[in-house]
């Protein structure tokens, strides 16, 4: 692959990390330095990890998953929407969402990485090097999840109750998606 072909690949890959830390910068009150290298270094780190693992593990692994991998996103994300939709439409006090639970944290870095699975499987059928294509991947990943948070933090004028509606919005698509 071409260092263009795997910037393509690369930015296509993060487009899912970087919503889901747009989604989660708009709700996030305290800490936001600290998730947003969170998100984005779990984001970047499974996303360099997974075409690592389908290089590797690519006729076992993708004929395993294939099947279930839309449905397993599907159900990560979905989880993931409701929980913002109840979070929105719940009345709470003046609350302050300073971190994300390792389970949220983990699930949504496997459910934005489930595709660099294949693309790590892509590589190893095209008969190319992996390690230039995962760094990159993982790189340009934490960047944009990175730039995903702070730029919804400049979102906060709006009410917090859409702000979780939107970014239920965005979680729902995203599981949607990962059907079709």
């Amino acid at each position: 692959m071409t260092i263009f072909e795997i910037i393509i690949l690369a930015f296509a890959l993060a487009i899912d990390a970087m919503i889901v830390s747009f989604s989660y910068g708009l709700i996030i009150n305290a800490k936001k330095l600290k998730n947003s290298l969170l998100l984005a270094s779990a984001f970047g780190f499974f996303q360099f990890m997974m075409p690592v693992i389908g290089y590797f593990l690519s006729s076992f692994v993708y004929n395993q998953l294939k099947m279930f991998s839309k449905w397993i996103v599907f159900s990560i994300f979905l989880y993931l929407a409701i929980r913002f939709l109840k979070s929105a439409l719940t009345k709470k006090e003046e609350t302050c969402i300073s971190c994300i639970s390792v389970f949220c944290l983990l699930s949504m870095a496997l459910a934005t990485s489930i595709d660099a699975l294949g693309a790590g499987i892509s590589i190893k059928f095209n008969n190319d090097l992996i390690l230039r294509p995962s760094l990159y991947i993982g790189i340009i990943t934490f960047i944009f999840s990175f730039i995903g948070f702070w730029s919804a933090c400049l979102l906060k004028k709006f009410p917090q109750k859409y702000i979780e509606i939107v970014g239920a919005i965005l979680l729902l698509y995203l599981a949607i998606s990962a059907t079709l």
